[in-house]
This record gives C-alpha cells, structure tokens and sequence, in this order.
C-alpha cells in the first residue's frame, strides 16, 4: 500500500517527504535505544532509507548524456536536507 502510495505522481513530493519524516523513520528507529547494532545493521537501515528517497525524489535528467539517472547520495542529502548516516540510531 506504501508503495502504490510512494508511485501515485499527483501527491507532492513535500508530502511525502513528511510521510517519510513522521511515519516510516519513526517505525524504523523505534526503541533503537535497547538495540545492538552493527555496521551491517547500520548500512541495512541506511540503504533502506536511501531507496525510499530515491522513490519519492524521482529520477534526474542528465542533459549532457541524454538519459534518466537515479540521484546520488549527495544530491539526496541536499534535497532532504537532513544527512541520513546522522540519524538517531541506537
């Protein structure tokens, strides 16, 4: 249901930012202080994160080579405005 959510292109991206925001950071951190986490988990949760973003943040065109590509981890901390490896984690 998330998904067809996250793919309806008539809900604004600062809508579903805030969803991300409010609904799926706080399921994926909650009690993250009584976990144990490795750098495995970490990465996981980090990887997870990116992919949503890059759902609702949407493809770029790159002019110079005449194709959609999927955003870097940089343009999506830019768009977010929030780093995500600075997350409240544990």
């Amino acid at each position: 249901m998330l998904q067809k959510f996250l793919e309806i292109k008539i809900y604004l991206k600062k809508l579903k930012l805030r969803l991300m925001n409010i609904a799926i950071d706080k399921t994926l951190t909650y009690a993250s202080e009584t976990w144990i986490l490795t750098k495995r988990d970490r990465k996981k949760i980090n990887i997870f994160e990116r992919k949503v973003y890059r759902r609702i943040l949407g493809p770029v065109y790159d002019n110079g080579k005449e194709n959609w590509r999927i955003k870097t981890n940089k343009e999506i901390c830019a768009m977010v405005k929030k780093p995500i490896s600075q997350r409240q984690l544990g």
